[in-house]
């Protein structure tokens, strides 16, 4: 029996963009041509999230200390939100590591889809949030 394809709740939505929280945003790098870089900074200063940079480099972004993984991440305090800026075929990974750690909710950006991961997230209590990206939902929602 095949599962319905994720949808996304927009009452989820709104309140992952409302409530403050620690985001680790997964594929976070000082390259300002990555849109993950805009995001990120959108998440931070208009919606005072707390961003947590995830990328092998480890690199410090928008003032931030950067880690090489999530569980490093985690380490440093739990993580609310998982955003996650990685190719489709490799979010199954990180959504079963936020899992693992106890994240609140995984956020897959704009063409990052992957029903079987999701339906993993949902199934262990995680809010998902699935081809979204936080930057166009707020002002669409009239957040910002």
């Amino acid at each position: 029996m095949t599962s319905a394809p994720h949808a996304n709740d927009p009452d989820v939505v709104r309140r992952l963009l409302t409530e403050p929280g620690r985001w680790a945003v997964v594929g976070l790098s000082d390259n300002t041509d990555r849109p993950a870089y805009g995001v990120a900074r959108f998440l931070q200063e208009r919606l005072g999230a707390e961003v947590v940079p995830v990328h092998p480099r480890a690199v410090d972004v928008h003032g931030e200390h950067g880690f090489p993984d999530l569980a490093t991440a985690d380490r440093h305090g739990p993580l609310d939100v998982v955003d996650c800026f990685v190719n489709s075929s490799r979010v199954g990974a990180v959504v079963d590591e936020a899992i693992r750690l106890g994240a609140h909710a995984v956020w897959m950006q704009l063409g990052v889809v992957d029903e079987d991961a999701a339906a993993r997230a949902r199934a262990a209590g995680l809010d998902v949030v699935m081809d979204a990206c936080p930057a166009i939902e707020a002002p669409r929602l009239g957040l910002v």
